[in-house]
């Protein structure tokens, strides 16, 4: 990922953040006959590593080796930025259109698990933080679904665990800018609800 050093993200708290706010991320990995690319949410088991499933008919699992060395990408907020936008274009009219973004890379090596209690333990934790976000104190459970429809679910995915080797994380919103112009931009991400972009001023 091009990172220059004025957008590099270093707060571990944002960095968790981004990754529990935005789950969905694309794996990819390399397999014997090229890349393969796969949407799935994961979420941090602790600080080294990342848990997620797939569906039993996923390639992913075949395809990518035990041990293999995987990218997970999450895209947080992103915004289409106008130079109109800045004041000193008023002034100068030295401005171009840019792409402001959060984003977060994962490298690890990905281990797959195929026991049924490893698989329910992965599904309760994700299913717990999504709806536990999503509708609170009348969350699903998983014991709202019947036992064996359950088992039978649980018997048709695959786990798996990224061991985290490297974290790289990029915040892009104007941080290169003027006082004014990053005054000005704030106010742009504020009224489209993209604080995660408001710069410092």
């Amino acid at each position: 990922m091009y990172l220059p050093t004025h957008f590099q993200e270093t707060s571990a708290a944002r960095i968790s953040a981004l990754v529990a706010d935005h789950p969905l991320a694309v794996i990819v990995g390399q397999g014997a006959d090229g890349i393969v690319a796969n949407h799935i949410p994961l979420m941090m088991d602790r600080d080294d590593r990342l848990i997620g499933h797939v569906a039993l008919n996923n390639d992913m699992h075949r395809i990518l080796a035990e041990g293999a060395e995987v990218l997970a990408i999450f895209q947080g907020p992103e915004a289409y930025i106008s130079p109109n936008w800045y004041p000193s274009k008023a002034d100068t009219h030295k401005a171009v259109p840019t792409w402001n973004y959060a984003v977060v890379h994962v490298r690890g090596t990905i281990g797959f698990l195929h026991d049924a209690a490893d698989k329910r333990r992965i599904v309760s934790r994700l299913t717990k933080m999504m709806e536990t976000r999503t509708n609170g104190a009348d969350a699903w459970r998983m014991g709202d679904a019947p036992a064996d429809y359950l088992a039978g679910m649980i018997d048709n995915i695959v786990g798996f665990d990224i061991a985290i080797s490297q974290i790289t994380a990029k915040t892009k919103a104007g941080q290169n800018k003027s006082d004014a112009d990053r005054a000005a931009l704030a106010v742009r991400m504020d009224g489209q609800g993209k604080q995660r972009l408001i710069p410092e001023v």
